[in-house]
Order: C-alpha cells, then structure tokens, then sequence
C-alpha cells in the first residue's frame, strides 16, 4: 500500500504520527508500506521574493522544508520505516491533493484541527482542500 503522509510540523502533526505508531497495521513490525512524507511550504510574497536572490530563497524553502521533514524521518526510521520525502511550495491542500492524484496513492494520512463546520466555510482548511481536490481516501486524525 502507498501512504502519502502529510505533515507541518504542528501538534496535529504529532498527534497523526502517535496514531500510525499505535497501530501496528499502518506502522509496525507486520506493516509492508511505501511512505511517502510531504510537507508545503506557503509561497513568499512577491516582494519578500524580488528583494532576495534566487539562492536565498531556495535556502529559505529548503531549511523550512527540512526543519519539518527530519524529524518525521527520524521518527518513522525509528519504527521501522524509510519513508521518501517531499517538500512542495503553494496552496498546502491544492499541492497534496496533485501529489497523491500523480502519485497514485493509496491513502492520504493527515492532522486536522477540527475547525467547525461554520469556521471552515469562512477560512477554509487544508483537509477539506484535500478532501474537495482528490479522490484518494484520507484518514483524518483529531
């Protein structure tokens, strides 16, 4: 099976990870799964961009990008798992959802804060984006 996990580096993040290491179907001994991690990172304004070189923000990418990828490695290393990495610049649910379509996934696993009805119609949420955008399954962890 070909899990896409995405992560932010956020409580909900940790929650998601806590949840597939507690259950020995997704990640443990008897577990036979291709991860994949992506994170996505939000695009610089367009000023923050022409201020900086090309260099400069690549760097920038990469170092955000890392800071919440590592530690989702090393933790999934730590169970046993050598997961692929992905780090993606735009709209997080627009780019999750492109990637798991191109890559033909299996399942979505994904935090998700749990914004109510109301609050997601007014700010929208990168699970629902996901949700709205793809037709692989999702598995939401609260």
């Amino acid at each position: 099976m070909k899990i896409l996990l995405a992560v932010d580096g956020s409580p909900y993040t940790k929650k998601m990870l806590a949840y597939l290491a507690a259950h020995d179907e997704l990640l443990g001994n008897g577990a036979r799964h291709a991860y994949t991690v992506i994170t996505v990172q939000a695009t610089l304004p367009p000023r923050a961009r022409a201020a900086l070189s090309k260099e400069m923000v690549d760097g920038y990418y990469a170092e955000e990008a890392a800071k919440v990828l590592d530690p989702v490695a090393k933790f999934m290393a730590q169970h046993g798992a050598t997961p692929a990495t992905v780090a993606a610049i735009g709209s997080a649910g627009e780019e999750i959802a492109k990637y798991a379509e191109q890559g033909q996934f299996d399942l979505i696993v994904m935090g998700a804060r749990g914004h109510s009805p109301l609050s997601k119609l007014v700010m929208g949420s990168v699970s629902t984006k996901v949700l709205a955008s793809c037709s692989t399954p999702v598995l939401l962890i609260r």
